[in-house]
């Protein structure tokens, strides 16, 4: 794809290496990369301080966005508990953790992280879920020298412009661009005919960077699409109805939305009562991101339900992928309710700490300096529950294969989740801008590298 040209629709997805069905793997497109990592099993070598290891996790504890901030912390504290079970890091070092509520707004938000450092002595600073906060996070984490593992707050902005070449800071969650992209390709994918598309998403940078992402998508992968109506309720919104009856009004193909959170689940059960369901498609980039158990049973079925392009519970399945199944049923036992993205999120990034930490002792021994945890971090790719998460030593990033489903009531579960036979799996690195790609203001002026990519090298699909 070094020029723009015109192929035919289905080919090129075939060459996104599109699958549809339950027997994909997430993640088995980069498998290809490093070798994936096994867990240590000798002892620590040298001499291991016993004092604990302090990690500060940041997420949403109230608001309409605490269905996927609660999961967060629980995915954390389990990842916690287990590896505390063991004796800890190396086996000596158990962690400790002190949470801050994300929902304080972005400027408390700095001002508690800096507090978390100074005052609270933290090794690690975890967690974060908004992509208002993570970039005005990073600097500061960099700044204050603090080893940080972002689990989302997933925006491009943060390695492109807020911190172009990070030293201190991770992230494990997909990038935001992802997003986008994988709504479109399922879009294309599964309903050809579309023509006439409504959008509403939140007001802020993730729903401006969804809504972007999609339609840069959409243009090459349908010619001839057109925007029929444009909602941007602010976040924490809780009544929908006059965006509802603005979309209804334009009579489109399709409705696509980044809404997310309790803002996602109020938007659907408000708009059952008008029958939005049943007058248009619906694409999303996060219907099933909220904790399993907040859908209910009235969610109708074959809605197009993101997860951020990250995790659902259900998927990779267990006797396929053993390490998902063990994850889930810990999680069940632990919190009576089944994880999230965010909890497989929060959970990973203390393991791949974890892995890292102990690939530094097997080199120089005793407790690692967070340069050679960061050296270990850099390239670290590893199985997870999601599938193979590799970090991008470039940039800091995680990537993982993107997946999407369809909403579906199975007698399994007392809420909507995902049809089995249709998840939609697409790896990462077909729809993510390469490494040598440059960033905004470096030869170009879009907003994301993945935008400026997606110009000058996807084809127009016709077919």
């Amino acid at each position: 794809m070094d020029k723009p040209t015109t192929v035919d629709r289905r080919k090129f997805l075939g060459a996104l290496g599109v699958t549809v069905g339950g027997t994909g793997l997430a993640g088995a497109g980069l498998v290809a990369g490093p070798q994936l990592v096994k867990a240590a099993t000798e002892p620590a070598k040298g001499k291991i301080p016993d004092t604990p290891y302090r990690t500060g996790h940041m997420t949403f504890f109230t608001s309409p966005a605490a269905v996927l901030g609660e999961p967060s912390h629980k995915g954390h504290i389990m990842a916690a508990e287990e590896i505390n079970a063991e004796g800890g890091l190396l086996g000596k070092r158990k962690i400790e953790t002190i949470t801050a509520d994300e929902a304080a707004g972005t400027d408390a938000n700095v001002k508690e992280l800096r507090r978390m450092k100074l005052e609270g002595k933290i090794d690690l600073f975890t967690g974060v879920i908004s992509s208002g906060n993570s970039p005005a996070l990073a600097p500061v984490a960099e700044e204050l020298g603090v080893l940080t593992m972002f689990t989302d707050g997933c925006t491009g902005f943060v390695f492109d412009v807020a911190d172009p070449n990070p030293k201190y800071v991770f992230r494990i969650t997909n990038i935001q661009s992802a997003d986008g992209i994988t709504a479109a390709i399922g879009t294309a994918q599964t309903w050809p005919n579309v023509r006439k598309i409504a959008h509403i998403h939140p007001d802020y940078s993730y729903g401006r960077n969804a809504s972007e992402h999609f339609t840069l998508a959409i243009e090459r992968l349908l010619p001839g699409t057109q925007v029929v109506s444009e909602s941007w309720p602010k976040l924490g919104t809780t009544d929908f109805t006059a965006h509802i009856t603005k979309i209804i009004s334009s009579e489109p193909d399709l409705l696509y939305s980044s809404v997310w959170g309790g803002d996602y689940v109020a938007f659907y059960k408000q708009a059952l009562r008008y029958g939005l369901f049943d007058k248009m498609k619906v694409a999303t980039t996060l219907a099933m991101g909220v904790a399993p158990h907040a859908i209910g049973k009235d969610h109708p079925e074959g809605v197009l339900s993101g997860v951020h392009s990250n995790y659902y519970f259900t998927y990779p399945g267990g006797d396929r992928w053993p390490l998902n199944k063990v994850f889930v049923q810990r999680y069940y036992k632990r919190w009576n309710e089944y994880p999230n993205f965010q909890s497989e999120g929060a959970y990973v990034a203390l393991y791949m700490l974890k892995t890292a930490i102990e690939r530094a002792n097997k080199l120089a021994g005793g407790w690692p300096e967070d340069e050679a945890i960061i050296s270990q971090l850099e390239g670290l790719g590893m199985d997870t529950p999601s599938g193979y998460l590799y970090i991008r030593p470039d940039n800091h990033q995680g990537y993982k294969d993107a997946v999407t489903g369809f909403s579906k009531n199975l007698p399994d579960y007392p809420f909507a989740s995902w049809d089995p036979d249709r998840v939609i799996t697409i790896p990462i690195r077909n729809i993510t801008a390469p490494a040598n790609w440059p960033k905004p203001g470096k030869g170009h002026n879009e907003s994301t590298a993945a935008a400026d990519w997606i110009k000058k090298t996807w084809p127009k699909a016709t077919g």
